[in-house]
Parts: structure tokens; C-alpha cells; sequence
């Protein structure tokens, strides 16, 4: 099984003033959601709250297949085009190698347009943590 919940604020920049592309970039950004065939298994969703967009990401498919390559795909399509974006993804999977390993979860960080793999330090070891 593979799991993931993620969120993460969309900004061209690092800095107040931007270039004015980040509407043309999330527009492209709701074309691909959009796009996207309706999965009973993931949802994705973007929003502009207080003027400030951001997309939220979440699924439970039964093995990393579409889902999770629209993740990676997202992921580093946001990096690039918008480095001043931030967020985190946490995934778990059954069938990750070590670390972290099956009884895990890894955390995705976002930040300057880069993204950086990190241990979980609250929810793992999921057993004894969050299961029995």
C-alpha cells in the first residue's frame, strides 16, 4: 500500500515581488489536475485562499503506479517553476526499501526549489506509534 498526504504553498519567488507568472503557471498547473482521470484512490486540489494559492494532495492506491508518478511529476514541475514554493509531502509505503522502510514514513520537503528526503520524526515507527 502506499500512502501520501501533502500540502503546499505556490510562490514564484522568495521574495514579495514576483515576475507576475505565477497565474499563467497555475493555470497550467489546473490543466494537469484537471486532466487528471477521477481516481477513487487520490485527490488533488488547488486553492487560492486570502490570495495566496496552494495545492493539497492526498491518496491511498494499493501500490505506487499513476498516482504517485503524478506526485513525483507535480513535485518537480513546482520546484522548477515556482522556486519560491514550500510544503511537505508524507508517504508511506509498504514496500520502500530502508531507510525508512516499510514500518515508516518519509517526508518530502519542498523549500527554494529544491526538494530534500527526510526521516519522519512523529508518526514513525508507525508500529508501535500509530498501529498496533
Amino acid at each position: 500500500m502506499y500512502e501520501f498526504h501533502g500540502w503546499f504553498g505556490l510562490a514564484e519567488s522568495t521574495y514579495e515581488g514576483d515576475d507576475n507568472r505565477l497565474e499563467q503557471i497555475v493555470g497550467e498547473i489546473q490543466t494537469i489536475l484537471a486532466g487528471l482521470p477521477p481516481w477513487s484512490t487520490a485527490t488533488f486540489h488547488l486553492a487560492n485562499l486570502n490570495g495566496e494559492y496552494f495545492l493539497t494532495m492526498t491518496g491511498l492506491p494499493n501500490r505506487r503506479r499513476d498516482e504517485a508518478a503524478q506526485v513525483d511529476s507535480l513535485l518537480a514541475m513546482i520546484a522548477e517553476k515556482l522556486p519560491g514554493s514550500y510544503g511537505l509531502l508524507y508517504e508511506r509505503d509498504d514496500e520502500m526499501p530502508v531507510p525508512p522502510g516499510p514500518n515508516a514514513f518519509r517526508v518530502r520537503v519542498l523549500a527554494r526549489g529544491r526538494i530534500e528526503l527526510r526521516l519522519d520524526p512523529f508518526l514513525s515507527p508507525n508500529i508501535p506509534t500509530i498501529e498496533d
